[in-house]
């Protein structure tokens, strides 16, 4: 396995979701997150559904978009 780490909570691996940036220990990718996000779920809510995320990850994914596309 060829993990990247890009982040401190944001891995790269080519086997997981196709490479995609994801929260290190889950299949959740950035990408997923800001979807949510930008779709009008709240933070909260978010964790609601995903309880295995918290508010540091759900700011680290923020950081790390605003680090990559920048």
């Amino acid at each position: 396995m060829n993990l990247r780490s890009a982040h401190p909570f944001i891995s790269v691996d080519p086997e997981t979701r196709f490479g995609r940036p994801c929260i290190i220990g889950t299949r959740i990718s950035v990408a997923d997150v800001l979807g949510w996000l930008s779709n009008g779920m709240s933070h909260k809510e978010i964790i609601e559904d995903f309880p295995e995320l918290s508010e540091e990850l759900i700011q680290a994914c923020l950081h790390y978009a605003a680090n990559t596309e920048a």
